[in-house]
């Protein structure tokens, strides 16, 4: 592989060369949504950087060599809450499983309309409980948790190292867990494993009773069964360092006896809205369905393309300010990309320089306007401007048309040539206004071997 690519690992809190654990699988788990509610736009950060970085892996390492595993936690006191205020009348697992799958088959749609791919797995919390219980049992076998009043908590005291990612001293360690956990603790940051359910919240049988899981455990379960006990990549929001992904090394390698659990932490930086934290008591909580499908943000909708670009034109360790000024700057950048379908043509290179930089995005769009504007200038250099595009997922792609229209159109590009070489320039002019008031652009170019004029058409954007 000729890619050097090197990654920012939060672990070390160092840039170094990636080096994958088996070059024919290369593996990375990042934690998806929690389907109580749709996804906000700092949902879809995470989403869209990790398919960025998806997408290189498996340009580097071959489609079928790279596996993807991004979660859904559909079990957790919000949704139980959800479920009960809009489902007063339905028995508790029908309510749970009416607010869980309408809200993941809402965040699919979302995604997809950001141009993300799926990934290659998407296990849900619900379908991994036995993993759960059968870490929480090697945990307390190793003594490293404990069962107390009903609950099963991590003794975090019992990990020298606890606290690697974060940095943070154990005396400043707050209990991180989406479960209340109440003083029956040995150590003000130990949380919780196991929680015993009442009657109206879900439950699953355990030898603690039953009981649901804490938050934690959920993606140590299933990162373990899906890319084993020790992986190559583990991604998420910076708001997931502590405690979610602390705790998640806490229980993976004390159950398993590793030394790490993925090799290198990536995290993304935060999203502020309009320069203000996102908030639904301010008012500026932005779902990637409200900024799709309604005009609640700047007056219109907008599309899937140009919120995606507008991501990517911040690096993704630094935190971002997504505004109705972001998304016009990559609107008109997008514009004036011609529009094209992905072939067989290689990357350029400048685009591959860029993301193996710590996934440099803002380099990478920087090259791809280059490449753009090249291809604006001669036809010839599409193909490159489009296979470098699709790499980050921002292909302006040319829309479909009836094929009586396309070939209409086509016959009218051959009209206009023939004015030209006719020199009747006043009819070549009458045809290009003709074609271009009805949302079709022409674009000039010659052909390198012959010299002679060449006419591409597009619809406008």
């Amino acid at each position: 592989m000729s890619l050097r690519l090197k990654l920012y690992n939060t672990l070390t809190r160092e840039k170094s060369e990636f080096q994958p654990i088996d070059a024919k699988n290369v593996r990375m788990y990042v934690c998806g949504p929690t389907v109580y509610d749709y996804a906000h736009i700092g949902n879809a950060r995470p989403v869209i950087v990790f398919d960025v970085l998806y997408r290189l892996l498996r340009h580097a390492y071959g489609e079928n060599g790279v596996t993807y595993a991004r979660n859904i936690t559909d079990v957790d006191d919000k949704i139980n809450a959800r479920a009960l205020r809009d489902y007063p009348n339905l028995p508790l697992n029908d309510a749970i499983h009416a607010v869980t799958e309408k809200t993941a088959n809402q965040f699919h749609q979302d995604v997809a309309a950001l141009g993300c791919l799926e990934p290659t797995v998407e296990p849900r919390a619900t379908d991994n409980i036995a993993q759960m219980v059968e870490i929480i049992e090697k945990l307390i076998a190793r003594g490293h948790a404990y069962v107390a009043a009903g609950e099963v908590l991590f003794d975090t005291k019992s990990m020298s190292d606890y606290g690697q990612l974060s940095k943070r001293p154990l005396d400043e360690q707050q209990a991180g867990a989406r479960i209340a956990v109440d003083a029956h603790k040995k150590n003000p940051g130990d949380f919780v494993l196991w929680k015993l359910s009442s009657h109206n919240e879900p439950g699953w049988e355990s030898p603690w009773g039953r009981g649901r899981p804490g938050w934690h455990i959920e993606c140590s379960a299933m990162s373990g069964r899906y890319l084993g006990e020790v992986f190559d990549i583990h991604g998420g929001g910076l708001d997931l360092i502590f405690p979610h992904h602390e705790n998640e090394i806490a229980q993976s390698r004390c159950a398993h006896g590793t030394h790490v659990m993925a090799n290198v932490w990536m995290h993304n930086g935060f999203v502020q809205v309009e320069g203000r934290k996102m908030s639904k008591s301010d008012g500026n909580f932005v779902t990637i369905y409200d900024l799709l499908h309604t005009e609640s943000f700047g007056g219109r909708k907008w599309p899937g393309d140009v919120l995606r670009l507008a991501m990517l034109m911040t690096h993704y360790r630094e935190p971002i300010d997504f505004s109705v000024k972001r998304l016009e700057e990559a609107e008109r950048l997008l514009a004036k990309w011609p529009a094209a379908e992905a072939g067989d043509a290689k990357v350029d290179q400048s685009v591959l320089d860029a993301l193996a930089d710590d996934l440099n995005t803002v380099a990478a769009v920087q090259a791809l306007h280059a490449l753009a504007q090249a291809a604006n200038a001669d036809p010839e250099k599409l193909p490159v401007f489009a296979a470098s595009a699709a790499l980050l997922g921002v292909l302006p792609k040319r829309a479909e048309l009836d094929a009586a229209i396309a070939a209409a159109v086509d016959s009218l590009v051959a009209m206009r040539l023939e004015m030209l070489k006719a020199k009747n320039f006043a009819e070549a002019d009458r045809i290009r206004d003709e074609l271009s008031a009805k949302g079709i652009q022409l674009k000039d170019g010659k052909d390198k071997e012959t010299g002679e004029r060449v006419t591409t058409w597009e619809l406008k954007r």
